[in-house]
């Protein structure tokens, strides 16, 4: 079946451009141009992938984003966002809310293609490679890829896709320092130079979830000037 992708954002002209590229590559083409119009073409057509501006009326993008994540149905849509903003906190704001990329305008339309497929990419191989009761563990984190489910000291922690395959990609290398490099590939699907602060951004998120003090974590270990390391054996 063709992908389903939908555009959000109130310029239009924005969206023309990329609806056209989008389709160019084989994808079918949702839009609407401000939040909350996105939210009801979520819930009706339930596409495959959003791309979402940050700056829009009738709900911006950081509130589309906390919405969708905070909905059963739609919790696991991908989500890109696009800011026209430079700062980091846009950035890293959107990031934290449940956004798994995010790319700056202007932009090489080629190159939203390119990272949307490279998402629809990572979210397959995340289905397709599943294993049942395939449950890993360390210390007092166990994950379950098969319910896709995150216990901590037996609590339920939520994850965004990305923290989990984050911390998936980690947990199946205790010990071993990951570079920020192998981190991008494994667990973002891509490397793209300048994405180490957007994985900046995702290890700290999820080092609230699972660490006890997250400023002085057990788990996940910074290794300067080279990436991180989970500490610890597998159980």
């Amino acid at each position: 079946m063709t992908q389903r992708i939908l555009v959000v954002d109130d310029d239009r002209s924005i969206v023309k451009v990329l609806k056209g590229y989008l389709e160019q590559a084989g994808f079918q083409v949702l839009d609407a141009f401000d939040g909350e119009a996105a939210l009801h073409v979520l819930r009706r057509e339930r596409p495959d992938l959003m791309i979402l501006d940050l700056m829009m009326p009738n709900r911006d993008g950081w509130d589309v984003t906390r919405l969708v994540r905070a909905d059963k149905y739609l919790s696991a849509t991908p989500i890109i966002i696009l800011t026209a903003r430079l700062e980091d906190t846009d950035k890293i704001v959107g990031l934290e809310l449940g956004a798994d990329d995010y790319i700056t305008k202007p932009f090489n339309a080629r190159e939203v293609v390119a990272r949307v497929k490279a998402l629809l990419r990572r979210t397959k191989l995340d289905q397709l490679n599943s294993t049942p009761a395939h449950v890993l563990v360390v210390g007092g984190l166990r994950l379950d890829l098969d319910q896709h489910l995150l216990t901590v000291d037996q609590k339920a922690v939520e994850l965004t896709r990305t923290e989990f395959n984050l911390l998936q990609t980690l947990l199946e290398n205790p010990g071993y320092t990951l570079t920020r490099d192998e981190l991008l590939e494994k667990a973002l699907g891509y490397a793209y130079e300048g994405m180490g602060r957007a994985l900046d951004t995702h290890v700290r998120n999820l080092r609230r979830k699972i660490e006890a003090d997250p400023d002085n974590p057990i788990y996940i270990q910074t290794i300067y000037g080279v990436g991180y390391r989970l500490a610890g054996e597998r159980a």
